[in-house]
């Protein structure tokens, strides 16, 4: 069993290290001496549960006395996700969003019943994975509702089907991501889906937030490997996915995949899985600038050549080494920009991808850095937001964001945005990197580090704003991965359309007439 997450920080506790001496000599030399930030709250009280006990018995008779919690401790735990506001929040001991119980299902018939029940008593409920959101989509209303309860998949865990021949298999939501590869490691097989959040995100999540993984070049974004899925709303249960292919009416698997629980919960996804690789490489190339390496990773993409994993880190992230930390030789004096590649699958199509690529990149101008790059990436790849507590805790404000824009319009994007977040954050280092690739377009994935004002909430949520308006104005998506929430509920209004708003609003109506699902979340 995975631990459980810290309320106020990333991961597994025991996991959790002080800033290195190197890393908090590079504050220091961005940043200069910083003061120490607000003490973190301890023992912060939260207010008690506000469902009254008839309603409380009604939970309790549909899974059992046991999986209706109402502890102050687990509640905490189950208050906001993981972004940096969320972090600040419960940081200053404010748990003003902690629900009212944590209610836990076993099967889909539980879940039906009780989102029945909660729209028949008006009880929000919010879905709970594996907690990792970054978007405020855990930060439901309770206006005018009788009580909030998250509604905890983490009983829900079953790999309950393989198809060999098909090559699919069915899991259910409350899996994570460690858990599933494992359970399909016994069949041979592998999702192949491994986002930053691997290790604690579910397959619910996944699903609900059309999460991309690391290795999408190779294994495809999560909602493309979804052919099939149940869920859960008021109006009824939805079973959906007949076949690889159809031609019958507009899509509504993808109604459900993204909808971050405001529409229906998520209980089960047939997916595509393939065999488990027998042999798996990753490397290192360098590029004189960020420009050259955008143009081969559109020149792999368009051709049909992408490996496994294939990201791209523009020159501040490379100087900085927060995608790798020996890259680029070290200390010879390289400069320029690191892309990754990885290539898995059986050793002959290993050799033969790496072959192709290889004389790609090389042609194209890029030097070959060998595998150490490749495996220090590897070795760190979900360890990033450990370092983001140790920044917080030093006084640094680090948090992400990330878009996704046609390759036409992709330098002119990673200018804007830089542009507006050090233009709203004094002194801001900003760094970039490709993390998803398409024909086409990409993405771009944004760390920002500054040094923490009197009010870093209020110094974020500027600052995203100034980044979220840049992204709209470039014609981007305000998420190619991280969803919705209530964070970029504004600009995804912007980004759809008015008629595409009354569409949306049209479907919660029907499936959630009583507004219970995941109040506020997504739906402008």
């Amino acid at each position: 069993m995975t631990a459980e997450m810290h309320p106020s920080r990333w991961g597994d506790p025991a996991a959790a290290a002080p800033l290195p001496d190197t890393a908090r000599e590079l504050v220091r030399l961005a940043f200069g001496d910083l003061p120490a930030p607000a003490a973190e709250a301890s023992g912060s009280r939260i207010a008690a549960s506000a469902i009254d006990e008839d309603l409380l018995d009604g939970l309790r008779r549909i899974v059992g006395a046991e999986h209706v919690l109402i502890d102050d401790d687990l509640r905490r735990r189950r208050t906001r996700g993981k972004s940096t506001p969320d972090l600040l929040r419960n940081r200053a001991g404010d748990f003003a969003e902690a629900p009212d119980a944590v209610v836990r299902p076993a099967d889909h018939d539980q879940v039906q019943a009780l989102v029945a029940y909660a729209a028949a008593h008006r009880v929000a409920v919010v879905p709970f994975g594996g907690g990792t959101c970054v978007t405020g989509g855990l930060a439901a209303r309770r206006d005018g509702l009788a009580g909030l309860v998250s509604l905890d998949l983490g009983r829900m865990t079953a790999l309950r089907d393989v198809d060999p021949v098909s090559m699919t298999a069915t899991l259910e939501p409350g899996l994570r991501g460690p858990e599933a590869e494992a359970l399909l490691a016994g069949h041979g097989l592998t999702l192949g889906h491994f986002p930053q959040s691997f290790e604690f995100a579910t397959i619910g999540g996944f699903a609900a937030t059309r999460s991309s993984g690391q290795a999408s070049a190779g294994y495809g974004r999560f909602d493309g490997m979804v052919v099939g899925l149940t869920a859960a709303t008021p109006a009824g249960e939805l079973r959906l996915g007949t076949a690889p292919a159809s031609a019958a009416g507009p899509d509504l698997r993808q109604l459900l995949l993204g909808s971050e629980g405001a529409l229906g919960v998520i209980t089960s996804v047939t997916v595509r899985v393939r065999r488990a690789p027998e042999a798996t490489v990753h490397e290192g190339w360098r590029w004189a600038c960020f420009a050259d390496g955008v143009a081969a990773a559109r020149t792999l993409a368009q051709a049909g050549l992408l490996p496994t994993v294939l990201r791209l880190s523009d020159e501040t992230e490379t100087a900085v080494n927060l995608a790798d930390p020996d890259a680029l030789g070290g200390a010879d004096g390289v400069g320029g920009c690191l892309m990754i590649t990885g290539y898995e699958g059986t050793a002959e199509a290993v050799a033969a991808r790496r072959a192709a690529v290889t004389a790609v990149l090389s042609g194209l101008g890029g030097t070959p850095a060998g595998e150490e790059p490749g495996r220090a990436w590897e070795q760190g790849r979900f360890h990033a937001p450990y370092l983001r507590d140790a920044l917080l805790d030093e006084g640094v404000l680090v948090e992400t964001l990330e878009t996704a824009t046609f390759w036409s319009g992709l330098e002119s994007l990673h200018a804007e945005v830089t542009g507006a977040l050090t233009g709203a954050l004094d002194g801001a280092l900003v760094l970039c990197h490709v993390s998803h690739v398409y024909e086409t377009g990409a993405s771009l994935y944004f760390t920002v580090a500054a040094r923490q004002a009197a009010d870093p909430l209020a110094q974020w949520q500027a600052a995203k704003a100034a980044a979220s308006d840049a992204i709209r104005a470039a014609g981007a998506t305000i998420t190619h991965h991280h969803a919705v929430g209530t964070d970029h509920r504004q600009w995804y209004a912007d980004e759809i359309g008015p008629v595409g708003v009354l569409a949306l609003r049209a479907v919660k109506d029907a499936l959630d007439p009583a507004g219970v699902l995941n109040p506020g979340v997504l739906v402008p």
